[in-house]
């Protein structure tokens, strides 16, 4: 479990999309155990990390250019793994 996560009070700025892509990458490692994933499991890994940044960018702007983005993200890792 991550220790260091805090209640966020302040949501002003938005955050960016580079702070979205670290912290997808931060997650996505927390979660695998793994920081640089193996080239067996890179892809996996990458389709991973780019899901959770597309769903974080329709919690920031919930607009439709960001659910059309998310869904391509969902379509990318469910052939991944079909």
């Amino acid at each position: 479990m991550c220790r260091n996560i805090k209640t966020l009070a302040n949501f002003a700025p938005p955050a960016t999309d580079d702070e979205i892509q670290a912290s997808a990458l931060q997650f996505v490692r927390k979660l695998s155990g793994f920081s640089v994933p193996s080239q067996a499991n890179a892809a996996a890994f990458d389709h991973a990390v780019q899901a959770i940044a597309a769903e974080a960018r329709v919690a920031r702007e919930p607009s439709a250019a960001a659910h059309v983005e998310l869904a391509v993200a969902l379509q990318a890792v469910h052939r991944h793994h079909s």
